[in-house]
């Protein structure tokens, strides 16, 4: 067979291990591997590793915020940059706000990514307003048309859910087949601390921190943690930010609860002294959870090398250091009033491959899982994504080892304006990037057109089915014959 594409001589990286070997490449799809294999085109990878494409699955885009205010990507634009970063396929979400029919809003985004996306991408289905209609129509069509996951926020006014909505949704969910995703924060204490901190004058960036208090990421993990081991439902939990919050989790694993967590770069590499800046500066480094100290990076880098954290997403949030985002309020607002989220699409995999690969904190193998295997497993798009293997979308970065960059504000494919990683120096960088067999970026430039990404529907993952250990309010052997699920 004469395949369409051969990427030549460089060390393939998986999982499992890392193999110098060719990878060919026919209709978009990884057909051989091996050594001398020959195509119509080749790529010299002599001295360069080959991973797979990274999956990035917690990204705000084109996005409504819960305050009611545009982020400043577009798909064109955050793909852009996800793909200048190394990864090919992106899991947003289709926000529902209230008064918003779901299905409709799941429209609306599939048309926006449809024009602009230059990587493959899903949706997560953010539901705000859990109406009869939508719980009983709209929630189970879309699950089973392969949207498999559904974001709740336990905080935020305009979006956050009651308990008892919580666990409506929790039950289409377990019914239909899909993994629930929170924002998990106690609401009540975050609105106590902010109103108070700004009642007494304190009202800068960084004292938004402070009205985060790590206690109320650890109180929602454990309540939501509960509606799981009750309903046997499956849970993400997002963006862990604290070494207690990962403690519950791993707690809650050690009990057979079927939980899995993510972290992000800013927990990994920022602290809240980067809050601590002269005038609204720090209102850059302000998003939600906030980061936390040195020694909560620590705890979540063992997490992570443990498994109690299977995944580090971006949680790209972008905002303009400007009206149109982070300054949206007026030349003096208080933190309240300053738009969370940090761009990292593009950031993500060039900071954890210089941490964990040119750094030695852990191993090449285990950056591939974290960035790419375990979120596609996730989520529900594995094998098509998230490996080298045969079968396999020829989703691939190949990477230069030993490249070096400094990263700048001016340096980013997207439209933020402003890099909160500036003036770190990392070492290992993504050269060429393909997305299903076509290359997206070489040479320093994009080579893909918008909406030439692909929409990812989604069959019913393991991760996403229940354990089969009911609780006994929920067996009719333990309730009296009560027929409750």
């Amino acid at each position: 067979m004469e395949y369409d594409l051969v990427i030549k001589g460089g060390s393939v990286a998986t999982t499992e291990g890392v193999l110098a070997m060719d990878v060919a490449i026919h209709d978009g799809t990884i057909v051989a591997l091996g050594r001398s294999l020959q195509g119509r085109r080749s790529i010299n990878a002599v001295d360069r590793l080959v991973l797979p494409g990274g999956v990035d699955a917690h990204c705000h885009i084109e996005q409504l915020s819960g305050g009611g205010l545009m982020n400043a990507d577009t798909f064109e634009t955050a793909t852009r940059s996800a793909a200048f970063g190394g990864t090919t396929t992106v899991v947003s979400f289709a926000a529902q706000h209230r008064g918003d029919r779901l299905r409709d809003v799941v429209e609306s985004y599939t048309g926006l990514a449809a024009a602009g996306a230059v990587t493959d991408y899903a949706f997560h289905l953010w539901i705000s307003d859990p109406t009869p209609e939508a719980l009983e129509a709209d929630l189970p069509r879309l699950i089973e048309a392969g949207h498999r996951s559904i974001k709740i926020f336990m905080t935020y006014d305009r979006v956050r859910l009651l308990d008892e909505q919580i666990l409506d949704v929790m039950m289409v969910a377990r019914k239909h087949g899909a993994l629930v995703c929170a924002h998990a924060e106690n609401h009540g204490m975050i609105r106590w601390m902010s109103d108070r901190l700004v009642s007494r004058g304190y009202k800068a960036p960084k004292f938004h921190g402070v009205s985060h208090p790590r206690v109320c990421e650890i109180e929602a993990f454990e309540r939501l943690i509960r509606f799981s081991q009750l309903l046997d439902q499956p849970i993400m939990l997002f963006h862990v930010s604290t070494a207690e919050g990962a403690a519950v989790i791993r707690r809650a694993r050690g009990e057979g609860i079927k939980v899995f967590a993510e972290t992000c770069p800013q927990y990994l590499f920022l602290t809240a002294g980067d809050l601590d800046r002269p005038g609204l500066e720090g209102a850059k480094w302000m998003c939600s959870p906030p980061p936390r100290t040195v020694s909560d990076q620590e705890a979540l880098w063992r997490a992570l090398e443990l498994g109690d954290l299977q995944v580090v997403s971006s949680d790209h949030a972008p905002y303009r250091f400007d009206e149109s985002g982070k300054l949206s309020a007026g030349p003096d607002p208080d933190f309240k009033q300053i738009a969370n989220g940090l761009p990292g699409l593009e950031t993500r995999l060039p900071l954890l491959f210089d941490a964990m690969v040119s750094k030695g904190r852990s191993s090449l193998e285990k950056f591939v899982e974290l960035t790419s295997t375990a979120p596609a497993k996730i989520y529900g798009l594995y094998p098509r994504k998230g490996a080298i293997a045969i079968g396999a979308d020829a989703d691939i970065a190949i990477w230069n080892p030993d490249r070096e960059v400094t990263l700048t504000d001016d340096g980013l494919h997207d439209n933020v304006g402003y890099n909160p990683f500036a003036g770190r120096i990392v070492k290992g960088w993504p050269e060429i990037v393909l997305r299903r067999g076509d290359i997206v970026v070489a040479d320093g430039a994009l080579q893909a057109v918008p909406g030439s990404g692909q929409l990812l529907l989604r069959d019913c993952a393991a991760s996403m089915r229940p354990t089969g250990r009911l609780s006994p309010e929920f067996d009719p052997a333990t309730n009296f014959g009560a027929q409750l699920l």
